[in-house]
């Protein structure tokens, strides 16, 4: 029985074992005229054995992209651009422009004084904020105040517009979006607000103030709308939550001390389509390696180290971006043994899940460690 679905599945991993004739060449381009094929043709490719991500593991440093992102200070301004952002291109994802499977990331640049138009879409967004201070975001009258570290939600089919405090300083975030998905849905709109601008029609940092509480909900506040009332994630507590959760548990052989982004109202992601996190790698720590179903998009918040995937190494460091596309192993290191490292990310986890098509697995060889190819 071994010997026949092994010898089945080598020939299957060729084109289902039919050689070209003249006669089948002929019939497929009859076939190709009336805008149809031939299944066994594309069988192994529209249908892997396993998920055979087109994106490429890559890494980008910021301190290489800085002073690029920061020359688009001089070369358009927000009302030309719409948005100042310098996108970052997963060499196997060209054709979407996404930095890994169906998810984009950009480097937004703004100045003290400046706000962009408000618009509101289809897809859904984050901010993660990483240089300067003054940043604000208004999200449907929510206006949100961001630090260094901080997590901002803009979901989808929300009004949202950005800008920088006239006494703030510059500014850099990333931000990350499911553009692609969208587009690849045919679902993606994109509509700017009538007054270019809208209203403050809530109290500053109300979010915070009514959702952030340890452990507690507002009694008698309603919401119900599908994505999470808190807006925006301190890096202060969050940080400190990993903390003290570090303190009482020896963490995940593949993660370290992991803890997710929520929804406080539900307890599930903070969007529907895209799902954050938040982990911790002790000094000197490196986890197993793993593989799942579902793209990542990692931002070093924190020290510096490196991670293996799919046997390539990329040393990080604070603020360098870096993905792990779908089914890929990977691992994580702390290259301090004095300091933690933390490691925020962004995923389409939800959207696995939702479909049922999560799925994990664990590197069984090598100690549970890749060999680095290069």
């Amino acid at each position: 029985m071994t010997a026949s679905y092994d010898q089945y599945r080598e020939d299957r991993l060729g084109r289902a074992n039919v050689a070209d004739t003249p006669e089948r060449i002929a019939y497929y381009e009859r076939l190709a005229t009336l805008g149809t094929g031939a299944l066994w043709t594309v069988a192994n490719r529209i249908e892997p054995w396993e998920p055979a991500s087109g994106s490429v593991p890559m890494l980008w440093r910021y301190r290489d992209l800085r002073e690029d992102v920061l020359r688009a200070l001089d070369l358009v301004t927000p009302e030309q651009a719409g948005r100042r952002v310098v996108y970052l291109e997963n060499k196997g994802r060209s054709d979407v422009v996404a930095a890994v499977g169906w998810l984009y990331s950009g480097l937004q640049v703004m100045a003290p004084g400046e706000c962009a138009s408000s618009h509101r879409h289809s897809a859904s967004a984050l901010r993660f904020i990483m240089e300067g201070s003054g940043a604000f975001t208004n999200v449907d009258g929510h206006r949100m105040t961001l630090g260094a570290n901080d997590f901002v939600l803009t979901p989808n089919g929300t009004w949202h517009e950005h800008g920088v405090a006239e006494d703030g300083t510059i500014c850099i975030w990333q931000d990350g979006l499911d553009i692609p998905l969208m587009n690849a849905l045919d679902a993606n709109f994109y509509e700017v607000h009538p007054d270019l601008n809208q209203a403050v029609s809530h109290p500053v940092n109300d979010s915070t103030a009514i959702w952030a509480g340890a452990g507690l909900r507002p009694a008698g506040v309603a919401w119900s709308k599908p994505y999470s009332p808190l807006l925006k994630y301190e890096w202060a507590p969050t940080y400190d939550a990993l903390l003290r959760y570090a303190s009482v548990t020896a963490g995940s052989l593949y993660d370290g001390v992991l803890m997710e982004y929520v929804n406080p109202h539900t307890g599930g992601p903070v969007m529907q389509t895209i799902g954050a996190s938040m982990q911790l790698l002790r000094p000197g720590e490196r986890t197993r390696a793993h593989r799942h179903t579902g793209s990542f998009v990692y931002q070093c918040a924190k020290g510096a180290g490196y991670s293996i995937v799919n046997g390539q190494r990329f040393d990080w460091q604070e603020r360098d971006i870096f993905v792990v596309p779908s089914w890929m192993y990977h691992e994580h290191a702390n290259g301090s043994d004095r300091e933690d490292a933390c490691l925020f990310s962004f995923n389409d986890l939800p959207v696995m899940r939702a479909l049922g098509l999560y799925r994990e697995e664990a590197l069984a060889e090598n100690g549970g460690h890749q060999p680095i190819l290069s």
